[in-house]
């Protein structure tokens, strides 16, 4: 007796089909699973196995053989379980095996036979219906997978009421999409104080999707000027709303099935280690680069996390994407993100304070910045210097624009790359071809003579003159200005000339 069902193993967000093969033969009685299953598939056996005795079913004194096809990629997670139970059930003639050959399914299996959540299930039911097959998946997260569109769906909590729904003693009524939540408000910008140079990084970073590094003593407002990032950046579009959720999906971090509308904030401790950062670990899951795609990664304390792990973001800051080797397969994931720093110019955080300053200075600020590469600094196009502001002023200093009012200067200027790279473009200034953005310019010949200039006086490196061209567009933008002029040139390049090197 043979009997197959469709499943799917994870390569990054991208399903590969996996076909499971049941085969109940005569002989000796074993429980046998093959085609490269790892600890957790292998140890599904004896969850189905105890699945079943729940149901007052019990496996027949035969070889029961489970094949897993293709049989050279590796298979991972506890989502086989419930694939392996429905093609057992097949092959034991308990289910109609042509009606499960429909549909393709993933869930954990308890003991008791509840079906439990499990990761991917939005990217399993893109690629169920892109296949034309249906979907059986945990009743806990049918309305995730009813994102997927026109998919036949069977959200179920439990092995029995999957039997009861095949054998028609019961109806399982199709999961509809959650309503979406409202967007929730996030820090204010108006409870920020004076730092009004700083404020206007953030709305320029925000405006053209431009990195970002915030430098300055303890308590000077650092984080939570970063904090206030998110809030100004338009929603995500539909198509980037699913990607991202698609991610979260594959990290299991979908709470109740709902597509993220805002973009992703991420801050990780600076104790993370590398595959937390850049993705990897046993099961090759998303690192917080991925998990903040489309959207911010805070990195407080920047010089206090592995140097080795910051080089690492050194290509996903270029290409948008984490690629993870392993010598079996390529895993890729999206990391399309932003990068927001913000550092101490020294270990004790007051260089430049002669009345707090240790009495290394200034070394003990070239060692401590030093542990930045020039490489990664390269890829910084804002450096901004935040000064504490004196107690005596915070209560004088006037009222601060709003992140409402900040946010809709920064989506007209959003809303005017959108119209210039179109929709299959880049969605920001940030994500441009350079050679796009040096023919923005040559409109204005004094302003293209002035970047040169001042790149071959600044020592810029290729990199840094392209990304100073992707700045001053940004500020053209904000500035309603369809030509970028030597005014946006010289702001541009007065952000990058602040970089950490000259600070100390």
């Amino acid at each position: 007796m043979l009997a197959a069902v469709q499943s799917f193993a994870f390569q990054g967000i991208d399903t590969v089909p996996v076909e499971i093969q049941v085969q109940i033969a005569p002989g000796l009685p074993a429980f046998a699973i093959v085609g490269l299953p790892d600890k957790a598939v292998a140890e599904s056996r004896e969850r189905v196995r105890a699945a079943l005795t729940a149901l007052g079913l019990s496996l027949p004194p035969k070889r029961i053989l489970v094949n897993l096809a293709p049989a050279d990629l590796l298979k991972e997670g506890s989502h086989f379980d419930l694939p392996i139970a429905l093609a057992l059930l097949a092959a034991m003639e308990v289910i109609p095996r042509e009606d499960a050959a429909e549909y393709a399914a993933l869930g954990e299996l308890g003991l008791d036979g509840r079906i439990a959540p499990v990761a991917g299930v939005l990217p399993a039911a893109i690629g169920a219906v892109s296949r034309g097959l249906g979907l059986i998946c945990p009743a806990a997260q049918g309305a995730e997978a009813a994102w997927a569109g026109d998919a036949r769906l069977l959200a179920a909590g439990s092995l029995l009421q999957l039997i009861n729904h095949f054998k028609g003693d019961q109806v399982l009524d199709p999961p509809e999409p959650p309503e979406l939540p409202p967007v929730a408000g996030g820090p204010d910008l108006i409870d920020v104080k004076g730092q009004e140079t700083a404020k206007r990084a953030l709305e320029v970073a925000a405006a053209g999707g431009h990195n970002l590094l915030l430098i300055g003593p303890p308590g000077a407002g650092k984080s939570m000027l970063a904090a206030r990032l998110p809030g100004l950046l338009p929603d995500l579009t539909p198509a980037e709303s699913l990607e991202v959720s698609m991610v979260h999906s594959v990290a299991g971090l979908l709470s109740g099935g709902r597509l993220l509308r805002r973009p992703p904030y991420r801050e990780p401790h600076h104790s993370a280690s590398q595959p937390a950062l850049i993705g990897g670990g046993q099961r090759a899951r998303p690192g917080e680069i991925s998990l903040a795609h489309r959207g911010v990664l805070f990195l407080d304390e920047l010089p206090e996390f592995p140097r080795q792990t910051l080089e690492a973001l050194r290509q996903p800051l270029e290409t948008g994407r984490a690629t993870i080797a392993r010598a079996a397969a390529h895993i890729t994931y999206p990391a399309r993100f932003q990068l927001v720093a913000a550092m101490n110019p020294c270990r004790c955080g007051h260089l430049g304070d002669p009345a707090r300053e240790c009495g290394k200075a200034p070394r003990c600020g070239e060692e401590y910045q030093g542990r930045l590469s020039g490489p990664l600094l390269d890829r910084i196009d804002l450096f901004v210097e935040v000064q504490p502001i004196p107690p005596q002023e915070l209560t004088r200093v006037r009222p601060s624009e709003s992140t409402a009012k900040v946010a809709a200067r920064v989506a007209a200027a959003r809303a005017r790359q959108r119209a210039r790279y179109g929709e299959a473009g880049p969605s920001c200034n940030a994500e441009a071809d350079g050679a796009v953005l040096r023919s923005t310019i040559a409109a204005e010949p004094d302003a293209l003579a002035f970047a040169e200039q001042a790149a071959e006086r600044l020592r810029l490196s290729t990199r840094g003159f392209a990304r100073t061209l992707r700045v001053a567009r940004t500020l053209a933008d904000l500035a309603d200005c369809d030509r970028v002029t030597r005014l946006h040139v010289a702001e541009a390049l007065s952000w990058r000339a602040r970089g950490v090197r000259e600070t100390a």
